[in-house]
């Protein structure tokens, strides 16, 4: 059976490698499902939760990875993934989260309207309301 060597990566490094049987990424204007042999495209990834199809000898299941911006490019039998951010649903710590998006927060709101830093934390914000909201995606 054909298999889709896929590779998930974010700023800090390697989330992923390896063969699954399919995956079904989340883009700006839907969700794209990708199988071996799809044909070449690059795609800007959106907002939520990509699945990782795994293979039947690999012992199955789905693997979820929220993510938040960033593209993937798709050829043939490759995948490759490249987030701004992307975490596992399994490696989520709600109550880290909601901490970091708290000092955040705080952080931000040191700052007046309208100031550009303010960007930063909005962004922080954004990304832990996302994570939250899929905590309990497993």
């Amino acid at each position: 059976m054909a298999e889709l060597n896929c590779q998930f990566v974010r700023p800090d490094g390697l989330l992923f490698e390896g063969p699954v049987a399919s995956c079904v990424l989340v883009t700006e204007s839907g969700e794209l499902g990708v199988w071996p042999g799809h044909d070449s495209e690059i795609v800007h990834l959106g907002d939520g939760i990509v699945r990782l199809n795994l293979r039947e000898q690999d012992g199955g299941g789905v693997d979820k990875v929220i993510v938040s911006g960033g593209y993937a490019e798709i050829g043939g039998d490759k995948v490759i993934v490249l987030a701004d951010h992307a975490r596992k649903v399994g490696d989520i710590e709600p109550d880290v989260v909601r901490r970091t998006r708290q000092k955040a927060m705080d952080a931000r709101d040191e700052y007046p309207e309208g100031d550009n830093r303010r960007a930063y934390y909005d962004n922080k914000i954004k990304w832990c309301n996302l994570l939250l909201k899929h905590a309990d995606d497993k």
